[in-house]
């Protein structure tokens, strides 16, 4: 059955495509959801009216994040943990407190899922970590965790 996405649905489209789908599912989930209208010939001006939208506003969004990278890879966070003597931290440092570090720093609020880090930080000093703010924009933050 072919369906004009509404929305951006993961794994099956984004906003303003045609696609195939199969009929029990844009019966059952698609069509009652709101997420997608049956296609039909006079869809089609409404999918390319859609996907205009969805480039311009992807277009904007991609400018945003760039500016963003820019101010972001220009910081340098400073974490503050509770260490031993050693230089082990008592607990780690997680993908939540660079968020927060990066907040208090520079202003910018993201969710945790977009920094990706190899591991959650154990021992003090210098680290980086990778943050996905758009489609193809991936931000590079450099870390440094000191003792309390």
């Amino acid at each position: 059955m072919k369906v004009l996405l509404r929305s951006d649905v993961q794994g099956v489209g984004r906003r303003g495509d045609i696609v195939e789908v199969k009929s029990g599912y844009a019966r059952n989930f698609l069509l009652p959801s709101g997420a997608a209208l049956s296609a039909s010939d006079a869809t089609e001006v409404q999918a390319k009216a859609m996907r205009r939208a969805r480039d311009l506003r992807d277009a904007k969004s991609r400018e945003a994040a760039l500016t963003q990278k820019s101010t972001i890879e220009a910081a340098a966070l400073t974490i503050a943990a509770r260490a031993s003597a050693t230089g082990r931290l008592f607990g780690s440092v997680t993908e939540s407190d660079v968020v927060n570090a990066l907040r208090s720093a520079t202003g910018i609020s993201l969710d945790r899922h977009a920094i990706h880090m190899a591991e959650h930080l154990k021992e003090l000093g210098a680290a980086t970590a990778t943050a996905t703010l758009f489609d193809g924009v991936v931000a590079t933050v450099s870390l440094e965790v000191i003792a309390k």
